[in-house]
């Protein structure tokens, strides 16, 4: 039997195929149009809203360059502070050498300090005394001097004081003093620097004339050496010239004031220039003639005399002299 022929299908596979590919660009321009992104243009700040920003950018520069300035600043004034701190620390360790040194110096100046006292008190002796002695003659104050002298060498203190306010009472005194001695073997003159009042006669005794007392006098009137106010150079160097074991001879010195320093520091000087070798005796006899300036010129030194009083007292003791303290710079006194 026949077998009956199979209708054929109304759509075919071409059909089909074009749908599919219809289907899928549908698809791939979905999947395209969710990809892209539309953007909407963003609108442009306010011309105001440009000018805030610019002045405060314009701001943040001007504070970061004011902190830099306050940075820099800071640093200067943290080393200005590091250099005070170092100077303060110096200066007080000089303070500290400065307290040491005053407090050696306050234990140094303590013997200084007696010899002060003492010569206050002493000089306090001596003003009593002269108050009682009133108005004698000054012939009469050294009238307890010894005599027993052959040569006489007289140190006068040239000092400014002595010659502006003392000058012709030294010229009276050295007149009373030749008159008790008539005649002597020899006579020199020498201020307290050890300086000659005639250079001729130099480590030579003057001969004692007459005529050579007038010259010496008249020589007075214009002899101004430079003068130290201290007798230590011109008694040393009057017993080193003129001491000779078979020759007495006596010092006199006249002075106002002393300037010097240690008061036991001269004494000592002093006694051992004029130690005799092997023997407790003096070479020279010192006599000391104070002369009152500083106690009644204005504006005089009272402790400087004061210490001359203390010094002429001892020293005139130590060296078998006489110690007269004036009470008047009148010449007719």
């Amino acid at each position: 039997m026949k077998r009956p022929r199979r209708q054929a299908l109304e759509v075919s596979i071409s059909f089909l195929d074009v749908i599919s590919c219809g289907f899928g660009a549908i698809v791939l321009l979905l999947l395209i149009a969710k990809s892209v992104e539309f953007s909407t243009p963003q609108p442009s700040p306010p011309p105001t809203q440009n000018k805030s920003i610019t002045l405060l950018q314009e701001q943040l520069f001007s504070l970061r360059g004011e902190t830099q300035i306050m940075t820099r600043t800071l640093s200067g004034k943290r080393e200005q502070l590091s250099e005070l701190e170092q100077s303060i620390a110096r200066l007080r360790q000089q303070l500290a050498s400065v307290n040491r040194q005053l407090l050696a110096s306050a234990q140094a100046d303590t013997t200084e300090r007696d010899e002060l006292i003492l010569a206050q008190q002493i000089l306090s002796e001596e003003m009593q005394r002269l108050q009682q002695l009133g108005s004698r003659k000054a012939n009469q104050l050294i009238g307890g001097i010894p005599m027993d002298s052959e040569y006489l060498v007289f140190i006068i203190d040239t000092s400014g004081s002595m010659v502006d306010y003392a000058w012709p009472k030294v010229r009276s005194e050295l007149l009373n003093i030749l008159d008790i001695y008539p005649t002597v073997k020899g006579i020199q003159v020498m201020n307290d620097m050890g300086d000659y009042m005639f250079p001729s006669y130099r480590g030579k005794w003057l001969p004692d004339t007459p005529g050579r007392r007038r010259a010496i006098i008249r020589q007075m009137s214009h002899w101004r050496p430079f003068s130290n106010s201290s007798p230590v150079e011109g008694i040393q160097r009057a017993i080193q010239a003129f001491y000779a074991s078979d020759k007495k001879i006596s010092l006199y010195v006249f002075g106002d004031d002393f300037t010097g320093g240690s008061i036991h520091k001269v004494l000592n000087t002093v006694s051992q220039s004029n130690r005799q070798r092997g023997r407790n005796k003096q070479r020279v006899r010192i006599h000391t003639i104070g002369f009152p300036v500083h106690f009644l010129a204005p504006g005089g030194r009272m402790e400087t005399a004061s210490r001359f009083a203390a010094l002429m007292r001892e020293l005139s003791y130590r060296n078998g002299g006489t110690f007269v303290g004036l009470s008047s710079l009148d010449e007719k006194q």
